[in-house]
């Protein structure tokens, strides 16, 4: 399994604790300068007009939190091709946080205060330079290596006879991804009710996040002479299939869908795919590019040792 080397870690936590360390300095340099409360929330009419405050201390802790709390996050999810993240993360939200100060120093009342939009593009682009900073540091890091995994001669097998033919299937299923679906299309008519269109973009990310979750909330995982195929269990679509002809062997291992994909569903990594919908046991399939498909399913020793069988036999063809 891969984890972040300590460096690692230490390069992903080093631009929050920088930027929180300026984003303090600056808060206790204009301290006496800024109104009470700060105004922090800014409507698109009238310009950017301040629509929401809040206090000065309380500004200070959540603004501190939000950037130790992305540390964390990062910390534990990091890996070497994505720790340009971090630093943009960290210099997109710090950027904000100080213009937002830098708008209320002086003001004599919160409510005149003005947050012109050209303060996203400002974040964005310290958000870009600190991006190119972690790409460059990136490289002092180790490349994560994975152990190999056996090769197809060393997977298990299905002894099956020259003539015999086998297909095995099994369904998996997320009681977490079930809840988190139907909890966010719950929320769409909830959304749509308490504000008209389109001020109810809630309904919207309800729809975006609930369908796909509750299409992989359950799955139906088959293995035959067409190699493997990952579908939903109550439609046909959309599906994952690895063809037979460009699998080159399979074995069974335990995921941690945290440390290995960055969480569950389908998810994308850089020499490794795969459907996870639980920590445990998981059928890997190797494909001849080299990549990884995996699945988190039961009785994934069977269908490991009948893929290569399969593959077996298409070689002796």
């Amino acid at each position: 399994m891969n984890r972040a080397t300590p460096r690692l870690r230490v390069l992903a936590a080093l631009p929050f604790v920088l930027v929180l360390t300026a984003y303090l300095l600056v808060f206790a340099l204009w301290y006496d300068r800024l109104p009470d409360p700060l105004a922090t929330h800014f409507g698109t009419e009238g310009g950017g007009r301040a629509d929401g405050f809040t206090g000065r201390t309380a500004y200070a802790s959540v603004g501190a939190a939000l950037l130790l709390g992305a540390a964390v996050g990062w910390n534990l999810f990091v890996r070497r091709t994505a720790l340009w993240g971090a630093w943009a993360t960290a210099g997109f939200t710090g950027a904000l946080l100080v213009l937002i100060l830098r708008d209320n120093l002086d003001a004599a009342d919160a409510a005149g205060v003005v947050s012109p939009l050209a303060n996203l593009a400002v974040a964005a682009g310290t958000a870009a330079v600190l991006a190119l900073a972690g790409l460059a540091l990136a490289r002092t890091v180790p490349e994560e290596e994975r152990a190999p995994g056996p090769g197809a001669t060393d997977g298990p097998r299905l002894p099956l006879g020259p003539s015999e033919v086998a297909g095995w299937s099994r369904a998996a299923g997320s009681r977490t991804l079930t809840v988190l679906a139907v909890l966010a299309l719950a929320a769409v008519p909830v959304a749509l009710l308490l504000a008209p269109w389109p001020a109810a973009w809630p309904a919207l990310l309800g729809l975006v996040v609930g369908v796909p979750g509750l299409a992989l909330a359950r799955v139906r995982v088959t293995v035959d002479r067409r190699g493997l195929t990952v579908r939903p269990a109550l439609v046909p679509r959309p599906r994952v299939r690895v063809p037979l002809d460009e699998v080159t062997g399979a074995t069974v291992r335990d995921v941690d869908p945290l440390a290995e994909f960055g969480g569950w569903g389908y998810r994308v990594r850089a020499r490794r795919t795969g459907v996870i919908l639980r920590s445990g046991e998981a059928l890997v399939v190797r494909r001849d590019s080299g990549r990884e498909f995996a699945v988190t399913v039961s009785d994934a020793h069977t269908a490991a040792a009948l893929l290569n069988t399969l593959v077996e036999r298409r070689g002796r063809l």
